[in-house]
C-alpha cells in the first residue's frame, strides 16, 4: 500500500518561520535571510517525511502565510491597490496579507477567515472586473525543482482547487465567481502543462468547499470546471482531495469524472464511508485513505511536530500522544498491520489504549446532574437590562473600549519566562505586572477611553492561561501550531473533568478597577472557546466537556460580579469555528448545546451587571440568530477586513444585542487616522441605531507593537468624540 499525506506543519519545529518572518517585517532580517530559513525548514520537512518511509511526499504545502493567498498570488488574483503600490512580489504578498503603510500609501490587509472548522485562519481572496485570471507565479515549480534536488524522487504536489479558491473568494464589481471560471480553468490548465515539464506523477488539488452544501449550480460550476481542466492533465495523475466532511452532494458527479484520485475524509464523518458502500467506487480511481493510498484525513499542519519532545508531561500522557511526526510513523505501521507485516505494532496499540485513564471528578458530574432550565435563563429580558444599565453606567454615546489586551512587549515575555525559569518570585512578577496595569490604566484615562482593561499582561494566551488555571487541562511545551501568518498558538489538552479551584482573574481586575473612577470590564474566555482551542477528550461528547468549563467560568464570572466588577466580558471568538459544513446539522450536532453553555455563564448575574462578548475572523452572518440568542448584553465583532458587510447582516435580522462593530484591523501594522475612522464610524450608525453602538477594535492588541496599538487607539478615540459631538449637535 502506498502511504502519503495531505500536507505537513510549516512554521518550524522551534517556530523557526515566525521568527524569520517577524524579522524581516521589522527589518532586522534581508530578504535573503528570510529565504534561507524557508528552504532550509522545506528541506528538514521533507527529509523527515523520507525517513519516515512516506511514499507520495507533498510539495507546495508550504507557505510564509497561508495557502490559499498562495494560489490567488500564483494565478495574479491581485487588486490593482496592490500592483500600484510598487513593491517587490514577496512584500507585495505580505501586503495583500498585512495591509501596506509608507508616507506616500496607504491600504488595508485582504479580509481573513477561518479555514473551514479550525482555528487556522486564510487569506480571503478578491476578485474584481479587472481581474485578469493568468499563471505568473512560479513558487510551485521552484519548490518541487529544489525538492527533487534534495532527494525527493516522487513529490505531489500541492495546491488549493479552483472551485474552492471561487467558493472562498470574494468578488467586487459585476462579476461573479461564474464569471472566471473559464480563465481559472485555463490557469490551473497551464499549471498542468508546466507539471507535466516537469515530471510531476501525481497533482493534489484541495477541494474542501464539496463538503459544504451544495446547490445544483455549484455542482454545475465544479462540473464545468474540471470536464476542461482534467483533459489537460496528460501524464499528470489528478488527486481530487476532500477533508473536513463528506461530499454526498456531488459524489456522483465526482465519480464519474476522469480524476485518478479521489481523497476522502473518512475521521470526520461517517457519511462518506456510507457513500463508497451505497454507491460504490469507482475501479479505475485510485481511493486515498482507503484500501489503495493510505493518507491522513486532513494536512497535518493543525497537530504540532512532535510529542516526543513533551518530556514535562507525564509518561502515561505522553504515551497517548502523536503529533506530526508520530503520525507518519502511524501511516507506516497502519500500512504494515494490513499488509499483514507486523501485527506486534497492533498488539501495543491495542494494549495502550486499555490504558488511557482520564481523572474524573465526581462533584463536577452531581453539579451537571442537578442543572435545570432556569440555570441557562438570565432575567430580567435583555430590553430591561439595557434600561437598566444606561441608568446605572450613564456612559456617552459611542461609548469606546477595547477587546482586552494590550502589546505583549519584550519585557512583558521576559518577566513571564523569568518567573517559569524560577529566576524571579511571583511577587517579583505580579508586581511588574502591577507596574504594566497602572501604566495602561493611565494611557487609557488619558486618551478618554470610556471602558478600560488592565491589559492582561500575566496572560500568555487566552485560552492556555484558562486552562492552567482549571483542573483536567496537561501542557505541551513545544505543541505550537500555525493560527495564521506568523502566529502560532500552543492548545492545551483537556485530560480529565475540568473544574475552577481558586479565582483566576479577580485578583488583577480588582487591582485595576481600584486605580481609576472608570468602569474596568472583567476579561474572560467563554467555555467554546476554551474547548475548541485545546485538544479534545475523546471519552465524553464536546457537549460534556463544554458544559464543565461552563461552570468552572460561572463560578469566576459572579467572583468578579462579587468584587464589584459591573461589565465582564466572555470572549467567544471560536463559537462558530466547529460548526458543521453541513447546515442541516448545525443546531442538532452543535448549537443546540454550544449557546445554551454560554448562557450557563452569565445566567446568574444581577441585571445591572453588563456582559459582554467578543467575535473575530469568522462567517456570522448565517448564525445571527444563534448569536443573539446568546443574550449577551453587548457584542463586539470583527468587522473592519470584511469592509463592514456583517452591518447589513445585523440590520436584515433585527439584531437585539447592542453591538461594537470592529473599526480598525489590529492583525495589520496600519495605524488609521482620524480622519479614516471616522468615516467608518458614521457608515456604521447610518444602519445602526447609535444607542446600541460601541467603538472598539477588531480585536486584542496583544500582538501590536505600543507605537502602533497606542495611536491607534488614540485616534478611534477622537474618531468617536467627533462623531458623538456631531450627534448632539444634531439632537
Amino acid at each position: 500500500m502506498t502511504t502519503s499525506i495531505i500536507g505537513f506543519p510549516r512554521i518550524g519545529e522551534h517556530r523557526e518561520l515566525k521568527f524569520a518572518t517577524e524579522h524581516y517585517w521589522k527589518k532586522r532580517a534581508t530578504q535573503e535571510e528570510l529565504l534561507t530559513t524557508a528552504k532550509q525548514l522545506r528541506a528538514q520537512h521533507w527529509a523527515k517525511q523520507k525517513a519516515a518511509g512516506i511514499d507520495l511526499i507533498p510539495v507546495g504545502d508550504f507557505s510564509f502565510f497561508d495557502t490559499t493567498l498562495d494560489a490567488a498570488y500564483l494565478f495574479n488574483i491581485v487588486p490593482d491597490r496592490y500592483k500600484s503600490l510598487g513593491l517587490d512580489s514577496l512584500d507585495e504578498y505580505f501586503a495583500l496579507a498585512r495591509g501596506y503603510q509608507s508616507e506616500t500609501a496607504s491600504v488595508k490587509a485582504l479580509p481573513m477567515k477561518k479555514w473551514f472548522n479550525t482555528n487556522y485562519h486564510y487569506i480571503v481572496p478578491e476578485f474584481d472586473d479587472q481581474t485578469d485570471v493568468k499563471l505568473v507565479g512560479s513558487k510551485l515549480f521552484d519548490e518541487i525543482t529544489e525538492a527533487k534536488d534534495q532527494g525527493i524522487e516522487n513529490p505531489k504536489a500541492v495546491i488549493v482547487g479552483p472551485y474552492t479558491l471561487l467558493k472562498l473568494s470574494i468578488f467586487k464589481g459585476h462579476k461573479q465567481a461564474s464569471d472566471f471560471a473559464a480563465s481559472l480553468t485555463t490557469a490551473y490548465s497551464e499549471l498542468l502543462a508546466k507539471l507535466n515539464t516537469q515530471g510531476i506523477n501525481w497533482l493534489q488539488l484541495d477541494e474542501p468547499a464539496l463538503s459544504f452544501d451544495q446547490s445544483e449550480a455549484d455542482i454545475a460550476l465544479f462540473a464545468k470546471i474540471y470536464d476542461k481542466l482534467l483533459a489537460a492533465k496528460k501524464d499528470v495523475k489528478v488527486l481530487l482531495q476532500t477533508y473536513f466532511g463528506d461530499v454526498r452532494d456531488s459524489y456522483q458527479t465526482i465519480t464519474k469524472l476522469p480524476f485518478d484520485g479521489i481523497g476522502l475524509d473518512f475521521v470526520a464523518t461517517k457519511e462518506n464511508i456510507k457513500l463508497v458502500k451505497q454507491d460504490g467506487f469507482p475501479a479505475d480511481k485510485v481511493l486515498f485513505a482507503g484500501d489503495v493510498v493510505l493518507s491522513s484525513s486532513c494536512s497535518l499542519q493543525h497537530v504540532p511536530y512532535d510529542a516526543s519532545l513533551e518530556t514535562n508531561l507525564p509518561k502515561s500522557v505522553q504515551r497517548h500522544l502523536a503529533f506530526a511526526y508520530q503520525k507518519l510513523d502511524e501511516l507506516v505501521e497502519l500500512d504494515a498491520i494490513f499488509q499483514g507485516h507486523d501485527q506486534k505494532v497492533l498488539a501495543v496499540n491495542n494494549e495502550l489504549f486499555s490504558t488511557i485513564r482520564h481523572p474524573e471528578n465526581q462533584q463536577v458530574k452531581t453539579r451537571i446532574d442537578h442543572l435545570t432550565p432556569a440555570d441557562y435563563t438570565r432575567l430580567p429580558e435583555r430590553s430591561k437590562r439595557e434600561k437598566i444599565q444606561k441608568d446605572v453606567f450613564h456612559l456617552p454615546e459611542l461609548p469606546t473600549t477595547t477587546i482586552g489586551s494590550f502589546p505583549q512587549t519584550k519585557d512583558v515575555r521576559q518577566n513571564r519566562s523569568k518567573l517559569r525559569k524560577g529566576e524571579i518570585t511571583r511577587a517579583e512578577y505580579d508586581a511588574f505586572n502591577q507596574e504594566k496595569i497602572k501604566r495602561i490604566i493611565k494611557f487609557q484615562e488619558d486618551a478618554g477611553v470610556d471602558v478600560l482593561v488592565h491589559g492582561e499582561y500575566e496572560r500568555n494566551d487566552m485560552v492556555e492561561y484558562f486552562g492552567e488555571k482549571l483542573d483536567g487541562f496537561v501542557f505541551t511545551q513545544n505543541g505550537w501550531v500555525q493560527s495564521y501568518g506568523s502566529r502560532g498558538v500552543k492548545p492545551p489538552i483537556i485530560w480529565g473533568d475540568v473544574s475552577r479551584n481558586e479565582p483566576i482573574t479577580v485578583d488583577t481586575t480588582v487591582f485595576a478597577n481600584k486605580l481609576t473612577d472608570h468602569l474596568v470590564k472583567g476579561m474572560l474566555t467563554g467555555p467554546v472557546t476554551i474547548f475548541n482551542w485545546s485538544f479534545p477528550r475523546e471519552d465524553i461528547t464536546p457537549e460534556q466537556s463544554v458544559t464543565q468549563i461552563a461552570l468552572a467560568i460561572r463560578d469566576e464570572v459572579l467572583d468578579l460580579e462579587a468584587h464589584d466588577i459591573k461589565i465582564i466580558q466572555i470572549d467567544e471568538p471560536a463559537l462558530r469555528e466547529n460548526l458543521p459544513l453541513r447546515k442541516s446539522d448545525w443546531y442538532s450536532a452543535y448549537l443546540d448545546w454550544a449557546v445554551p453553555a454560554f448562557r450557563l455563564v452569565h445566567s446568574g448575574v444581577k441585571p445591572e451587571t453588563q456582559i459582554h462578548t467578543h467575535m473575530c475572523y469568522s462567517k456570522f452572518g448565517d448564525i445571527i440568530q444563534a448569536i443573539d440568542n446568546l443574550d449577551a448584553d453587548v457584542i463586539s465583532f470583527e468587522a473592519s477586513r470584511s469592509d463592514l458587510s456583517l452591518i447589513d447582516q445585523l440590520v436584515a435580522a433585527d439584531f437585539q444585542t447592542e453591538v461594537g462593530p470592529g473599526v480598525y484591523d489590529i492583525h495589520s501594522p496600519r495605524i488609521p487616522s482620524v480622519e479614516e475612522l471616522e468615516e467608518i464610524i458614521k457608515r456604521i450608525i447610518a444602519k445602526l441605531p447609535a444607542a446600541k453602538v460601541w467603538i472598539n477594535p477588531d480585536c486584542g492588541l496583544k500582538t501590536r507593537s505600543e507605537k502602533e496599538a497606542f495611536e491607534a487607539v488614540t485616534n478611534m478615540v477622537e474618531a468617536a468624540k467627533k462623531v458623538r459631538s456631531s450627534l448632539y449637535e444634531t439632537n
